[in-house]
């Protein structure tokens, strides 16, 4: 009997025992904080990875991971500075630095934590959009707007402990009834700048054609000028040459010959004409070949002054 009491005994101890050590270790993870808690106030925060020993009983444990989280806020409708609205969705990357603060302020609940990062977020993203037209948004989307809303958050929950490693907004809308007046607008405003540049380029183009059509009128000019020239003087030339070549009386009456039968040629192209000349005159001297005054010769000795040419054949069929 004594034995089952003794033993009964030692089992109780030995199970208080690894009870007591039981409570008194607690191991920290990596990326956790432990806050070591006695009757409900923080003595100790360990956040060095592995075994640790505590007051059995008497202090607690809560843990904090420290490690970076996502948080992605809900849709919020801003107002930019030309009183345009638009559709921020913006997410944060945060961490717990300051656990002790951290637990203080908020008790280390996380859904504290994003209530209060929410709103700071909300904020800052108000104040940056109000501040700018919405053109400058548009166009300063990314480091710019990050940079600013993070600094602006940040400064909003610096007493919590914790700390937001960037803010931004993954997307920047229109509100639907918006939208088509914006993109009608935009449109407009491309279409003008395209009108403008069409208009540029036709009016250089127009310069480029009246320069050129300027160079080929002063080319043309003087093209005409160089061939004036050119024919003056092939027609001095000409004339020097035709001088020079029947400068001589044999020469010249050679000339006169062939003047005299291309002048007989003229007028009896047409079959039937009939040429009247003047016994005295030169062409009827270069037709009997002589130089002689034919008026002198007798009536009998006078060659005919008429010259006819010979009817066309009429064929009977």
């Amino acid at each position: 009997m004594k034995k089952t009491i003794k033993l009964i005994a030692l089992v109780v101890i030995l199970v208080a025992v690894a009870i007591v050590i039981y409570n008194s270790l607690y191991t920290v993870a990596y990326n956790n904080f432990a806050l070591v808690k006695r009757f409900g106030k923080v003595t100790k925060v360990d956040d060095t990875p592995g075994l640790h020993f505590k007051t059995p009983f008497i202090e607690d444990i809560q843990l904090v991971y420290s490690g970076t989280r996502v948080y992605d806020l809900p849709t919020s409708d801003v107002i930019t500075k030309d009183k345009k609205s638009m559709i921020a969705d913006d997410y944060v990357l945060w961490e717990v630095t300051d656990p002790l603060k951290y637990y203080q302020t908020l008790g280390a609940v996380d859904a504290r934590a994003e209530e209060r990062i929410d709103a700071a977020v909300y904020n800052a993203t108000k104040n940056t959009i109000s501040s700018m037209s919405q053109d400058d948004v548009i166009a300063a989307r990314g480091a710019l707007l990050t940079e600013t809303i993070t600094k602006e958050s940040n400064s909003d929950i610096a007493g919590y402990g914790i700390t937001i490693l960037t803010a931004e907004i993954k997307a920047l809308d229109l509100p639907d009834d918006n939208k088509t007046a914006v993109y009608e607008r935009m449109i407009s405003e491309r279409q003008n700048i395209a009108a403008s540049y069409t208009a540029k380029g036709e009016s250089d183009a127009q310069m480029i054609k009246n320069e050129t059509d300027k160079e080929v009128t002063i080319t043309l000019a003087q093209a005409e000028k160089d061939a004036e020239t050119i024919i003056a003087e092939g027609e001095a030339e000409y004339m020097r040459i035709l001088s020079e070549a029947y400068n001589d009386p044999d020469k010249a009456e050679f000339y006169n010959y062939l003047r005299g039968l291309d002048a007989l040629k003229g007028s009896l192209k047409n079959n039937g004409n009939v040429l009247m000349l003047d016994k005295d005159s030169e062409l009827v001297r270069i037709i009997y070949g002589t130089n002689e005054d034919i008026s002198s010769q007798s009536e009998y000795q006078r060659p005919p002054a008429v010259v006819e040419t010979p009817e066309p054949e009429i064929s009977d069929n």
